[in-house]
């Protein structure tokens, strides 16, 4: 599901929907492989400079993080609930970045990372989750409920009910595997 690159999420909101989909469920592959990886993912996005550095634990803590945001995504998405120990998860990778309230020139409050490296990234991609769920906006962003696919996308349908990331695609597979099983259970 790669290729496709539609549904961009607004402002900081696409930071956490590509982070999300660093791993590519129906490829089989992770952006995230290893230290570097990482690193390099989060320099090209401008979340680092060149000085950082990343070990294994930090490895462990980014792809917590990510499956942890995946799983509220497919709540998002109406699938669900988050599974208790993947929220405790979640808690424990966001607990590790130190998130801090700061007021900007014009008195609002944003949140900054406390720390440097990439637990600052990691935050970073909290305070755009935090962000966006003071705009409304975070509902918007899901996954696709496709197994094989798991894909992050923003729904812009008016009433909030797109459901797949491309209804060319999984869409219309899930839909073909729906029928087939009713087809089954009718001919029995």
């Amino acid at each position: 599901m790669s290729a496709v690159q539609t549904n961009e999420a607004p402002g900081e909101l696409e930071l956490v929907r590509r982070f999300v989909n660093t791993r590519d469920v129906e490829e089989g592959t992770d952006e995230l492989r290893s230290p570097d990886s990482l690193l390099g993912w989060f320099s090209d996005i401008g979340l680092l400079d060149g000085g950082a550095t990343a070990d294994e634990g930090d490895l462990d803590r980014a792809r917590a993080l990510r499956e942890g945001i995946r799983s509220l995504l497919l709540a998002n998405n109406g699938e669900e609930r988050v599974e208790p120990a993947g929220l405790s998860e979640l808690n424990r990778a966001a607990a590790s970045v130190h998130l801090a309230v700061r007021f900007d020139a014009d008195g609002g409050p944003t949140l900054e990372p406390e720390t440097f490296g990439v637990s600052a990234a990691l935050g970073c991609i909290l305070a755009a989750v935090v962000q966006a769920a003071d705009e409304g906006i975070w509902g918007r962003l899901k996954a696709c409920p496709n197994d094989a696919c798991q894909w992050a996308f923003y729904d812009r349908s008016k009433n909030r009910s797109g459901k797949w990331c491309t209804m060319e695609v999984c869409g219309n597979r899930m839909k073909a595997r729906a029928f087939r099983q009713r087809q089954s259970t009718h001919e029995r």
